[in-house]
Order: structure tokens, then C-alpha cells, then sequence
């Protein structure tokens, strides 16, 4: 039996989520959430995932979004990131069931300064869900991560109240992903940040069950944005296996992973570290920097095999009245960043054991 046997193919939310996620931790394996800046990015992620039979998450991170509405538009109280999202999120819903595979939509990390973007996309989540009953993303990620763990599971909790009677999955972390990423820097962190407690994951289900089941905690074991030379970043996936089995003792439940867990900064990590990470309970894994570099070797490989047609519009080396057209259509050199895109966001598929899975 495969998951489109139990979910529909197209956007998932609400509890055709929560089986996907059961679901992929039961089989063992984890789904790559792929950052995406474009329609070109989303359609190769979608084609990557048709084309190995399996299901994909697209995400929007705030700096993503902002650029999706365009670098024209004003971001001035996040209207540019909240414009971007919802357009993002509202053209994947159009096309994801031409691809034949369940489609997850996901906001990337949105920090305390970037609540009102958060709000927006609620907003438009509320507005679609009186017309559909259901949110138009299926999932949105609070990071409140540098605030007090306090202050943190409060402020989740007041949007965990609004978002739970749509059934729109929230997702929040607890501990610190070091590192750069999409204009935040936690490259000076203190070590111990790297690394949750089990005592927080607990506090945290705990509060958060009280409301909805609909939610995933992204604990620190290590993690850090970004690609680093070997050796820099030391990750305990294995921390997981602790957490899953301190709140099982807590509930008194023979579930061995009752936590949903988010792997963040994946890029550069071991297939055994992701391995560990998914035997553990990890349902989701953020792919950004591995699939911005791919994209790029796809254009750059293109433009160094046909340099010599690309450097006037007529004229190349089978003649000096040959037009080159064919060569500077974007659709052509946007195609070949596709290409190795697709190819990088299969292996990060097949790293997780995302593979035939429909």
C-alpha cells in the first residue's frame, strides 16, 4: 500500500498531513522541504518528486516570498514577503495535481520582527478557509528560537489556537540552528543553544497537545544553515532517539515516536546523520543551499558550453548571419538550471528513503 492509497494526490493539510506524516515515519523515511524562489524552482521540485514517485514539501522562506512578489515591490511591513507567499502558495495549488504527487506548502522560519508576515499569511490561510474549508498552506514554521523558552511556547500557542480550527499544521523550534541563512546570522551562538533538552521537547508537547496534534517541533542536535567544510559541525541525530523516549515515558504510550521532528540545516550532512535523524522520528528535512547551488551549475554549465552563441544576438561560430535566439531564450538557460535542480532535490529524495513511495 502506498500513500495514495490513504491521501490524495495535490496540496495535503489538516489530516491528510498529519497521515502523511505518520505514514513516513512508520515506512522510515522523511520528505525534503525545498525552498523555493520561483515558478521555476517550484515546478523542478514538483517534476523531481513526480518523476521518482514521491511526496515533496515546497517552502517559502520570508526573504524567498519577498522575492517571488519581486524585487520592485516595497517590503515595508512585510507586504512584499506576505504578496510573494501567497502568490507562491496559490500557484502551487493550481498546478501541484498536474504532477500526480502529494504536495506539501510550508512557510519557512519567520523570527519575533517578522510576526506581521506570519499574520498576513494567516489572514489569507482564514480567507481561503471560509471558501474551502481548508487553509490555502497546509503548514507554517514559527522560530522563536532566541527568545526564553517561555516567551516561545506562548507566542506559538496564541497562533497554535488560530491556526488548529483549520487544521494548519504549525511548526516551531527549540534551540538554535547555527550558522547564515536567508539574512539571519547565529554564527556566534553559545554551543549549548545547538542542543535541546528533552525536558523542553516535553513542556512543549505537553502545552501544545492541550490544543491540536497538529504540530512539529524542529530541535536543535547540532544543526547548523549552510555548507561547511568537514568536521566544522558536529551533529547528534542520535539526541532524537532521547527525546522521542522521554515523552513516550511521559505519555505512557507504546507509540515509539510520538513526536513529528523537522531536521533543519541538512545541507552537507552525512547519509548516516540523516539516517539516524529519520530512524528517530524526523518526517521533514529543509533543503535550500545544496538546491541554490545546483540551480546555478545548471546555468553556469550552459552558458560555458555555448558561450560562443551567447555573446551577440546574431553571429557564432557556424556563421556570421546565424541568429542565437535559441540560446538566449530564457526558457532554454532557465531549463538547464531546472535540470540540475531536479537532479539534486531526487538525491536529497533518495537520502531520506523518499523513493516509490506512491
Amino acid at each position: 500500500m502506498g500513500i495514495l492509497d490513504i491521501i490524495p494526490a495535490g496540496v495535503v493539510t489538516g489530516d491528510n498531513l498529519r497521515k502523511l506524516f505518520e505514514y513516513a515515519q512508520e515506512h522510515k523515511f522523511a520528505i525534503p522541504a525545498i525552498n523555493c524562489t520561483s515558478t521555476s524552482t517550484i515546478n523542478a521540485a514538483l517534476e523531481a518528486a513526480r518523476d521518482i514517485k514521491s511526496p515533496i514539501i515546497i517552502q517559502f522562506s520570508n526573504g524567498g516570498a519577498a522575492f517571488i512578489a519581486g524585487k520592485g515591490v516595497s517590503n515595508k511591513n512585510q507586504e512584499a514577503s506576505i504578496i510573494g507567499a501567497v502568490a507562491g502558495a496559490t500557484y502551487v495549488r493550481t498546478v501541484a495535481k498536474a504532477y500526480g504527487v502529494p504536495v506539501v506548502i510550508h512557510s519557512d522560519h519567520c523570527a519575533k520582527k517578522l510576526l506581521p508576515w506570519f499574520d498576513g499569511m494567516i489572514a489569507a490561510d482564514e480567507e481561503y478557509f471560509k471558501v474551502h474549508g481548508e487553509p490555502l498552506f497546509s503548514s507554517h514554521m514559527l522560530d522563536l528560537s532566541e527568545e526564553p523558552k517561555e516567551e516561545n511556547i506562548e507566542i506559538c500557542l496564541k497562533y497554535l489556537k488560530r491556526m488548529a480550527p483549520m487544521k494548519c499544521l504549525l511548526e516551531m523550534e527549540i534551540g538554535i540552528t547555527g550558522g547564515e541563512e536567508d539574512g539571519v546570522n547565529n554564527e556566534g551562538v553559545d554551543n549549548n543553544s545547538l542542543y535541546t533538552q528533552p525536558e523542553d521537547i516535553w513542556d512543549i508537547f505537553k502545552a501544545f497537545s492541550e490544543v491540536t496534534d497538529l504540530f512539529s517541533i524542529a530541535a536543535a542536535f547540532g544543526n547548523v544553515h549552510g555548507v561547511y567544510a568537514p568536521g566544522n559541525v558536529r551533529l547528534h541525530p542520535e539526541l532524537l532517539g532521547k527525546h522521542q523516549a522521554y515523552v513516550k515515558e511521559q505519555l505512557g504510550t507504546d507509540n515509539d515516536k510520538p513526536v513529528f521532528f523537522v531536521f533543519h540545516g541538512g545541507s552537507g550532512s552525512t547519509e548516516e546523520e540523516i539516517a539516524t535523524a529519520v530512524s528517530n522520528g524526523v518526517v521533514k528535512m529543509n533543503v535550500d543551499t545544496d538546491t541554490q547551488w545546483a540551480y546555478w551549475i545548471g546555468l553556469r554549465n550552459f552558458y560555458e558550453s555555448k558561450k560562443d552563441y551567447l555573446q551577440t544576438q546574431v553571429g557564432n561560430p557556424e556563421g556570421e548571419g546565424k541568429p542565437n535566439k535559441k540560446y538566449y531564450d530564457p526558457r532554454v538557460f532557465i531549463r538547464e538550471a531546472e535540470k540540475t535542480m531536479i537532479e539534486r532535490v531526487q538525491q536529497a529524495c533518495k537520502d531520506l528513503g523518499n523513493v516509490n513511495r506512491l
